[in-house]
């Protein structure tokens, strides 16, 4: 408010006078109670009152001025900004209308009252907001479809449009259910008062709500995917609540129901499901009461935006090829070829050697020659070619086409990148050159692709993988061990850490995980070794005492990639049994591929960034493209089909990235709530189809502005407290209006008037007057005073 108004005495023509007129009175006065002062100070009080009515007659004759200061009329702004979000849709509990349409009856009456009273004395400016501000005329448009309310974006807005301007104040009408709370945005230090309606109750109201989703995923082959999804209810103590998982065409999938004991309370609910379809799925949480519809009716939900959330599943698209290289026929190879079978997803490429290289001859030329002296003067054109008479004898199983692996193990890059994972068996290094073991290690490191050695008879120390570029990959250490006689049964045990890989573990409880574990036969074929590297985890170990536990499965991630040893050579055993043992072994294997062969990257690849915090949450695309050696592919062209909810699609044209080479992207801005699927097409620079790859994502425009339906009256005091306003009840409004011009604002002027103006000021100063003398001559007549 401005500082109180002020009276005071002009210098007119009956200054003087009055002057003289009240100095003359009070000598008079102080001559007649000369005597009267003896007789305490009951004439002191008589004395008072005499003289107060002598000055209020003298006051009649000058004419007082009132003066003050007020906001000068048109010459300052001010905002009046109501809340368009879909969250004033919210009913509060006994209420007969919605916040909105409460908002929609108090603007509909100010147009005749307070808001043509604040128009009178100010430059009035409306204007509505949800995820930002804009002007309206006479708040018509005023329909509540907003999915953010961000009120400090709002006032921050206000703030810089207005900076050098008059602006008087800002009244503000929301519930104050801020998405934008957490941002720094309340930098409230330039801006004029702020006045709040807080709009609703601030108290729980009965409410459903699916607050927090997350999905995780792991190589488990009976439930790969699991969901979690926290669930509140407010005011619905004693009710029992459906939480279903639904897929395609509402289907449900999952159902779990809920008993709520108390008013205010939060459960977590799992989900866990093995999809039968791969790709991109969408599922969605739903949560709903199991109540009667006449109950429903009765007494309803505040909102039911926030009882559902949809969920993306990633489930890959193969096929994933596997390259397995084996020394010799074993029955390993066989059950994990019959594991893999059931897997549509997995392709398990085989290059198996029948039989090992054996020279017939051994051929004595000049000292230092190697060849057959038979070509001695001829000019081969492949001079290794000459050197090696006699190969290896390979059998090729699930080839592409006759050409793949035709030449043996792959010698470059373009052939070996086109497997996700190389599984080694039995095999010695002296079967590959030193180029192919640096291929196998750039294959991890590089390409991000997955390698797994089994524990064969040529395998780790005995086929001479110690100090090669294969060995460097292990996450164990080629060590030498002391050599001992026929090695004892071994027991098959989880680690600490093995307990915590799902893909390790074959039944969903510890319990029954602990008794499988007790009922595996022993094993007989063991790659002894003494420790693991730096960074790697051993998963199981074998062994036949306490102190005699050595790595049997160990993994690491090395580069891009990962590696992984299974120092046990007979795991085919495991399956000889029983059936059940037979069928833990094959999903042992699939389970094994399977964590192999995650997150391997493709050749394209596209991935989703959400801008959470930011209106309508853009989503930018990023899409690299490599080519068969895995090198980035800058001369294609990417196109981009987003099919959004309901089916409608986008096209969109990715741009390449200045940062990165053969990264491409763009930016799609979504606009309603729903789950989102895209698709990248690339071709090259003539136009031929190089391959595909998808993406999804969910958006959910509302969750943060339902994330509380109660009215946050904190916040809006606040706000109120800090820029010199304060909380307006709606019944005050008008009287809030009138008294704006009395408020502290940029623009002021002075105001003046006669004091003998006010309603019924003069009368007063005369029954004043009369009171003081009556009072005066009473109190002289109960004393006696002369």
């Amino acid at each position: 408010m401005m500082p109180m108004a002020t009276i005071t005495i002009p210098t007119g023509p009956w200054a003087w006078p009055a002057g003289a007129i009240l100095l003359a009175a009070l000598v008079l006065l102080a001559w007649s109670y000369r005597r009267a002062s003896r007789t305490g100070p009951v004439s002191w009080i008589a004395f008072g009152l005499k003289l107060l009515g002598i000055l209020a007659l003298v006051l009649c004759l000058v004419e007082p001025l009132w003066s003050g200061r007020r906001a000068k009329a048109g010459a300052n702004v001010f905002a009046v900004v109501a809340d368009n979000s879909s969250g004033m849709g919210v009913h509060d509990a006994g209420a007969g209308q919605s916040r909105g349409e409460m908002l929609q009856g108090i603007l509909k009456t100010g147009g005749t009252g307070w808001l043509a009273a604040i128009s009178e004395n100010f430059q009035l400016r409306q204007y509505l907001f949800d995820s930002r501000l804009r002007r309206t005329t006479d708040f018509s448009d005023l329909v509540f479809d907003g999915k953010a309310s961000a009120l400090g974006t709002t006032l921050r807005t206000l703030a810089e449009r207005y900076r050098g301007r008059p602006l008087a104040g800002i009244l503000l009408m929301t519930d104050g259910c801020a998405t934008d709370a957490d941002e720094p945005s309340y930098d409230l230090s330039s801006l004029p008062p702020v006045y709040a309606i807080a709009l609703g109750e601030d108290r729980p109201l009965r409410d459903l709500s699916v607050a927090n989703v997350s999905v995780s995923q792991t190589s488990f082959e009976d439930a790969p995917v699991t969901i979690q999804a926290e669930v509140e209810a407010a005011g619905c103590a004693g009710r029992t609540v459906s939480v279903n998982l639904l897929g395609d065409a509402d289907k449900v999938i999952q159902r779990q129901p809920w008993k709520v004991d108390k008013n205010d309370e939060k459960q977590t609910f799992r989900f866990r499901l093995r999809p039968e379809r791969t790709g991109v799925l969408f599922y969605r949480i739903r949560i709903s009461e199991e109540t009667a519809a006449q109950e429903l009716a009765a007494e309803p939900e505040a909102t039911l935006a926030n009882n559902e959330q949809t969920i993306v599943v990633n489930r890959g698209k193969g096929p994933y090829r596997i390259l397995y290289v084996a020394g010799r026929p074993n029955w390993d190879l066989k059950f994990l070829k019959r594991a893999i079978e059931e897997d549509e997803q997995v392709q398990l490429v085989v290059l198996l050697r029948v039989a090992r290289r054996e020279p017939k001859y051994n051929f004595l030329g000049h000292r230092g020659e190697a060849t057959n002296p038979l070509y001695r003067g001829f000019d081969p054109e492949d001079l290794e070619k000459t050197e090696e008479y006699d190969q290896p004898v390979l059998i090729r199983l699930n080839t592409r086409d006759g050409t793949e692996l035709r030449e043996g193990f792959p010698k470059t890059k373009e052939d070996l990148f086109d497997y996700c994972a190389i599984i080694f068996d039995d095999i010695e290094a002296s079967f590959f050159s030193q180029d192919q073991m640096d291929l196998v290690r750039r294959f991890v490191a590089e390409r991000g692709g997955g390698f797994l050695m089994l524990g064969g008879k040529d395998s780790f120390q005995r086929g001479g993988f110690d100090r090669t570029p294969i060995g460097s990959i292990l996450p164990v250490y080629l060590d030498a061990m002391p050599v001992t006689d026929a090695p004892p049964a071994t027991r098959w045990e989880l680690t600490r850490e093995g307990w915590l890989q799902p893909w390790a573990r074959l039944r969903d409880n510890e319990r029954d995980e602990q008794q499988r574990l007790a009922e595996m036969p022993e094993f007989r074929v063991l790659n002894r070794m003494r420790t693991v590297k730096p960074g790697a985890a051993v998963v199981t170990t074998a062994g036949v005492g306490q102190d005699q536990k050595l790595p049997a499965l160990a993994v690491q991630r090395l580069g891009n990639g990962r590696t992984a040893t299974l120092a046990v050579g007979d795991v085919w055993r495991w399956g000889m049994r029983t059936p059940e043992m037979h069928e833990d072994m094959d999903k042992f294997w699939r389970q094994t591929l399977r964590w192999l062969i995650a997150d391997v990257p493709g050749r394209i690849s596209v991935q989703a960034t959400q801008k959470m915090g930011e209106t309508n949450q853009p989503v930018t695309l990023q899409v690299r493209v490599r080519d068969k050696a895995f090198a980035p592919m800058d001369t294609v062209s990417v196109v981009l089909d987003v099919r959004e909810p309901g089916d409608r699609s986008v096209k969109l044209t990715a741009a390449p990235a200045p940062a990165e080479r053969g990264l491409f992207e763009a930016v799609y801005v979504p606009r309603t709530s729903g789950g989102y699927l895209a698709e990248a097409t690339i071709a090259d620079a003539e136009g031929a189809k190089l391959g595909n790859a998808q993406t999804g994502w969910t958006v959910d425009l509302e969750a943060r502005e339902f994330q509380s339906v109660r009215t946050n009256r904190p916040l809006l005091e606040r706000i109120a407290r800090q820029t010199g306003g304060r909380l307006i009840e709606v019944g005050e409004l008008e009287k809030f209006a009138r008294s704006l011009p009395r408020r502290a604002a940029p623009i002021t002027e002075t105001w003046v008037r006669p004091l003998w103006d006010l309603p019924g000021i003069q009368p007063a100063i005369f029954l004043f007057a009369l009171a003081c003398f009556i009072a005066e001559w009473a109190l002289r007549r109960w004393k006696g005073m002369p």
